[in-house]
Parts: structure tokens; C-alpha cells; sequence
């Protein structure tokens, strides 16, 4: 964890506002579950985020309870709510925020041309009225007021300022200047800050905070640029999840600021050996692979397979590696565990991988760790996180795989034959297909019939090996509805059975839920 100890360091603090929980589950299939919200809240707050946006209150019954239960648990961070300008939507988000250590209303309004002509209909004098009543509204509610210009990087300046101005006025203390659709670039984004921290005459009242898309791929580099700019906040994501391209990565901003001190003089409050961890849970309940050469947390982060690097690695690990893999919270231990290993060891093996489950859970993890390791000579540390994140998944289960046989092989056709439990009752079919796993496809949907469509199936080892562990991947849509879903097992087979039953239970659980608006900001 990076430490503030001088004065000079103090004044140059930059504030983590997570909203992955907001912004990132607004991805196209990200949604999670209450209780997969609740923990990967708990964890940001463990992991020393200063504010977490829970969600938009206003969006359905279940975001506003998240979001009240999150503000009652959360121990150390500011809990936020999202908030347009309308004042039943302000009163809201206070209510679902009323019981938090350090309650945040966040509202905001759209200030660009094409934003208010198009998506308003109102006129800039309009817009100034309703900034300035919302904020207000918000004060009156709670001390700690952000206000954002959606779609700020393509506001005129001139009244882009006078927007911020009317906010501080108003009562708002983190004025958020968006790069809402990923268009800036990072000397456009340092200069906008400086800008209006010069022109607005109010400025030094309140803390500004970045927001960047990376629909160009520099909401990381954007992020930082505004930093040079005079802002102090960031608003970020775990993986960078988020609509469209995503939003900045914490993970990458954390230690971008952390690694390179020299050219970044700030610091932030969190433990970075719990980034790789927050990276594995947010992968694990939204679905979403990591890609395997992502920044900080891929899983090529710290690989080295070029003989030049490896030899050079040897050396010095300084020689490739700008970062030690310790610093992110990765381990260096890979083949310890097998067949013989007791639950004690298994769980200080988890403690080390950086999981810390309770009882249930532990016990559940362990009997299918002893189940792999009775089908696999060698246990690898990613066979192990992939069996756990399976289990953190999989919960609210109405549909879960009981059997299944396959006949495959060049002397068609190939047949499977399956059998599920569906609330409590088992049921089985048979069915044939183009291949094994068209096959078990048809046998799912001859169990539970559905209308999903089939956008993505994807298959890769989770390590190396002949009984390497098979990690597939599935998406599916129905009626612009998209959910994604991974399971893990040595048969590519049962892997992809158990994914695209996930799938089929969370877009069961996306029928019976109101769908939260999307918002961008």
C-alpha cells in the first residue's frame, strides 16, 4: 500500500471512486446478482477504495436495494448513488444512500450542443437552471455532493465553466468533468482542467475527478493527463468493465501512479497485493475474461517466454519486469497441490491465491478440488482459482447440470445425452448434433426450452497439458438482453454444458428483474 507521510504528499492525494458496481455493470451481459454485489463491495472497501458508486437508485427496486444494503455494510468508503437532475430522482438516491459512513449523491446533466439539443431538448439557460436546482436538492440531503457534465470533453468551454461555476455555487464539493465517450486525448484533457480551474473563480471550493471511456484506448493515459491538470479524483473500474470500450482500469491507474513516482508525484490509499484479487472476483461474477495481456492482472503480466527475456530474467528480474508480481498480489508458486493435500493446506493456498471464503464455501471448494486432483496428475494454482470462481459464480442456480454422456467420433452422428435438475426435478433428453457440443447445445434446449440466441462460444486451456482444464466461455441474447458466463472443467465438454446452463440461469434471473437504465456520464 502506497503510504502518504510528508505534507507535500498529503496535499497531492488523489481519491479512488470506484464504479464498477455502477458504470461497469452497465456492459452489455455484466450484470451481477445482489449478493455478488454485496461482495465485491466489501472487497473494494477492504481493498481501500475512498468511494464506491453502488448504483442508480432510481434505475429499478433492486438497484435501490443494493445500493442501501451496500451504504449500511460498507466500514471505511464513501458510498455513492447515481442521480440524474430530477429532483424525485435526487430524493431517491438520498434515501438508498442515508445510511452510509460518508453518504455521496452524484447527479448529473448533459452539457455538450449535440447532448443538449438532441437528448435534453433544452436550451443552455434551461440546463444552468436545472444544474443549480439539483445540486441543491442534493446538498439539502447529504454534505457530500458530486456534480458531472456529461459528455464535458465536448462542451464549449465558455459554458462549461459556467456550468461548474453554477454546481460550487450551488453546493456541489467534486465537480467530474467526463470524457464521457472516449474522444480526448491526454494533452486536450490536462489543458480542459487547467482551463477551467483558471477560469471559474469558484474552483478552489470543490475537488475535480476525471471519468474516461476507452473508446480510443487512452482512458488510462486521459485519466492521468487530468491528474496535471489539477484534478484529484478518479473514477475508474476493476478490469476497466464498462459500456462499450470500458472505462479507465483501476489496476492500471494504481499502479501507474505507484510504479512511477518520479513522473506521477501522487499517491493513493490502496493495497495494491489486492489487485490482482479484486481483478479474478470482478472476472468471476461478471463473466468476463481477462485478457491474457492485460496490464497488471493478465495472465501474461509477469510471463516470460522469449529465451533473450528469460535469460535477461535470470539476471535480474529488473532486466523485464517494472513491477514485482508480489506488489499486485500475483504468486510466483505454481505446483504445490495435489491429490494428498489436506483442507488445511488448501486453505492457506487460497489465502495465498488471495481468496478468503467462509466455512460453506471453503468446504464446497475443497471437495471439488479433491474431485480435480483425483482427475488431473497436477494442480496448478490457475486449475484452482478457475474451480473457485466457478463456485463464487455460480450461485442463484434454478437450472443445474446432473449427468451427461456424449458418443462422438467420426461415425456419426454425435449424440448426447443429458440430465438436468430444473427447481428441484431432474429431467432428461436426448439429442443429436452437428459435433459433441452442438449436440449437448440441442439436449439443454430440449430441457429448457428458451428463445436465447448463441453470440459467442469460445474454449482455452486454463493451464498447460493433455488434462489441462477447459475455461469456455458463452453469450447469449434475447430480446437485447445479453448475459455471458465461464466454467472450467477437465472435459470441454461438461465445461461448456455448465457455461451455457450459467448462462440460461442468468438470463432467467434478467427476466425476472427490471432491468436498471442505462446511464452514461
Amino acid at each position: 500500500m502506497t503510504n502518504t507521510t510528508s505534507a507535500s504528499a498529503q496535499k497531492d492525494r488523489v481519491i479512488i471512486f470506484d464504479t464498477t458496481l455502477r458504470d461497469g455493470e452497465q456492459c452489455p451481459g455484466a450484470s451481477m446478482t445482489f449478493e455478488e454485489k454485496m461482495t465485491v463491495a466489501a472487497l473494494l472497501d477492504e481493498m481501500g477504495v475512498d468511494v464506491i458508486e453502488a448504483g442508480f437508485p432510481m434505475a429499478s427496486i433492486g438497484d435501490f436495494e443494493s445500493v442501501s444494503e451496500i451504504a449500511r455494510r460498507v466500514k471505511h468508503a464513501s458510498v455513492c448513488g447515481l442521480s440524474r437532475a430530477a429532483l424525485n430522482d435526487i430524493d431517491r438516491c438520498a434515501e438508498a444512500v442515508k445510511h452510509a459512513v460518508r453518504p455521496r449523491i452524484h447527479t448529473f446533466i448533459s452539457t455538450s450542443p449535440v447532448h443538449m439539443k438532441y437528448k435534453l431538448q433544452k436550451t443552455p439557460e434551461q440546463v444552468l437552471e436545472m444544474i443549480s436546482a439539483s445540486v441543491t436538492r442534493a446538498r439539502n440531503h447529504v454534505e457530500n455532493v458530486e456534480w458531472s457534465a456529461e459528455d464535458g470533453t465536448r462542451t464549449e468551454i465558455d459554458f462549461l465553466c459556467r456550468c461548474v461555476e453554477t454546481a460550487i455555487r450551488a453546493g456541489a464539493n467534486t465537480i467530474n468533468i467526463p470524457d464521457t465517450v472516449g474522444y480526448t486525448t491526454p494533452a486536450e484533457y490536462e489543458a480542459l482542467f487547467r482551463t477551467v480551474r483558471e477560469r471559474v473563480p469558484n474552483a478552489d471550493q470543490a475537488v475535480f475527478s476525471v471519468h474516461c471511456h476507452n473508446d480510443l484506448g487512452m482512458a488510462v493515459a486521459n485519466s492521468l493527463a487530468g491528474l496535471a491538470g489539477g484534478a484529484r479524483q478518479i473514477e475508474c473500474t476493476v478490469n476497466g468493465i464498462g459500456e462499450r470500450a470500458g472505462n479507465a482500469a483501476l489496476e492500471e491507474v494504481v499502479m501507474a501512479i505507484d510504479t512511477r513516482s518520479d513522473v506521477l508525484p501522487y499517491s493513493t490509499g490502496i493495497n495494491t497485493k489486492m489487485l490482482t484479487r479484486a481483478s479474478k472476483m470482478v472476472s468471476a461474477v461478471t463473466s468476463f475474461p481477462v485478457q491474457y495481456n492485460k496490464a497488471i492482472v493478465g495472465r501474461n503480466a509477469f510471463a516470460h517466454e522469449s529465451g533473450i527475456h528469460q535469460d535477461g530474467m535470470l539476471k535480474n528480474t529488473q532486466t523485464y519486469e517494472i513491477m514485482t508480481p508480489e506488489s499486485v498480489g500475483v504468486s510466483k508458486t505454481s505446483l504445490v497441490m495435489g491429490k494428498h493435500s489436506g483442507r488445511h493446506a488448501f486453505k492457506e493456498k487460497l489465502k495465498e491465491l488471495g481468496y478468503e471464503l467462509g466455512e460453506n464455501a471453503l468446504n464446497d471448494a475443497f471437495a471439488r478440488f479433491k474431485d480435480l486432483a483425483d482427475r488431473k496428475k497436477v494442480v496448478y494454482d490457475e486449475d484452482i482459482e478457475a474451480l473457485v470462481d466457478r463456485g463464487i459464480a455460480a450461485g442463484n442456480e434454478r437450472i443445474k447440470l446432473v449427468s451427461l454422456s456424449i458418443i462422438a467420433g467420426t461415425r456419426g452422428p454425435q449424440r448426447a445425452t443429458m440430465k438436468i435438475e430444473v427447481d428441484g426435478e431432474v429431467h432428461t433428453e436426448e439429442a443429436e448434433g452437428n459435433g459433441p457440443v452442438d449436440a449437448t447445445f440441442n439436449a439443454i434446449h430440449a430441457l429448457v426450452p428458451h428463445e436465447a440466441r448463441l453470440e459467442l462460444y469460445q474454449v482455452h486451456a486454463v493451464t498447460e497439458g493433455t488434462d489441462a482444464q477447459a475455461e469456455v466461455s458463452v453469450r447469449l441474447e434475447e430480446n437485447g438482453k445479453v448475459v455471458t458466463a465461464r466454467a472450467a472443467d477437465p472435459d470441454t465438454l461438461v465445461a461448456s454444458a455448465e457455461a451455457y446452463i450459467t448462462a440460461l440461469n442468468k438470463m432467467q434471473m434478467k427476466r425476472e428483474s427490471i432491468n436498471p437504465q442505462s446511464v452514461a456520464i
